[in-house]
């Protein structure tokens, strides 16, 4: 392959147990590897960056057969390198349990209303967001859509929530759903149709246990926000504690007032948070004019006029 001696101690520091590895062996992995990546360098430096999932796999077969299994999906090629490269376990499957995985999600994603014609590009997204999907069984996936039926979501809202969710559908359980659906219900004091919304807006809700959402909220509320402000901005609950205090004091440091205003951090220009405080976001020079246009922005969008 042409690798330089630097490279190769590289390889050996991240993965020793490449040494181990047989000419016959390496060389059926490189023939392997070279049906997604064809410019050799390209396959040099990915194999400098993951040598664990070149040197260590030992399914051949079952790579081989589930490299041509997404090939004839029609998935991107760069995809398929790139799954290969940072989630070899799915390719150490049996191609017919992988086969099951997708066309669940495929139905699903037809029965729930989406079209043939944008599928392909909805399942290299997926999978490109959690590849590791494919390791879950696929009653899993079906089990947490049904719940979101239950739960009164119209066929196209479930779409939505399995879109916004990404592959992480297949991290969740009904009974951890239920009781953070619970939860959110009691604490921001809504029901139905009300905490539907709220999911929409914030699908993570369903993500996190309870214990993590009563103390995010619990110092919200602590930190002098209502309940109210919290339902205009339920994304706020994605935020980890320490992340929305931090956020809270540097706003109130540049003279945002956060209570009056938006609790939307969530959607703050990176820009203002680099800001030295004291520093007067109107008198910004015309070099930061596409900042200034951020932040213009996002005041308009939180209607926050506080500056």
């Amino acid at each position: 392959m042409g690798v330089e001696e630097k490279t190769i101690a590289v390889i050996l520091e991240r993965c020793p147990e490449a040494i181990l590895c047989t000419p016959a062996e390496t060389s059926g992995q490189r023939e392997l590897w070279r049906k997604l990546y064809s410019n050799e360098k390209e396959l040099v430096r990915i194999l400098t960056q993951f040598p664990d999932s070149f040197f260590t796999v030992k399914n051949h077969r079952n790579q081989q057969e589930n490299i041509e299994y997404f090939q004839k999906l029609n998935l991107n090629k760069r995809i398929i390198s790139r799954l290969l490269a940072s989630s070899p376990q799915i390719f150490c499957s049996r191609v017919d349990k992988n086969r099951a995985v997708i066309e669940t999600l495929q139905r699903s994603y037809l029965q729930l209303g989406g079209t043939q014609a944008n599928m392909r590009v909805w399942l290299m997204k997926l999978l490109s967001q959690n590849p590791f999907i494919l390791l879950k069984p696929p009653e899993t996936v079906c089990e947490n859509l049904a719940f979101l039926q239950r739960m009164g979501f119209s066929s196209a809202e479930v779409l939505q929530l399995f879109s916004k969710l990404k592959g992480f559908i297949s991290e969740l359980c009904p009974s951890t759903m239920e009781k953070s659906a619970a939860f959110c219900g009691r604490a921001l004091r809504c029901s139905g149709e009300g905490l539907r919304k709220i999911v929409l807006q914030c699908p993570a809700l369903l993500y996190f246990a309870v214990p993590v959402l009563e103390e995010r909220l619990g110092a919200i509320l602590r930190a002098g926000f209502s309940v109210e402000q919290v339902k205009e901005s339920p994304a706020v609950l994605e935020l980890s504690t320490q992340i929305v205090q931090y956020r809270i004091r540097k706003l109130a440091a540049l003279g945002y007032d956060v209570k009056r205003d938006s609790l939307n951090f969530s959607t703050v220009p990176k820009r203002i948070l680099r800001l030295k405080p004291n520093k007067d976001v109107n008198q910004m020079n015309s070099e930061n004019a596409t900042d200034r246009r951020a932040i213009d922005h996002w005041r308009r969008s939180t209607g926050a006029a506080s500056w």
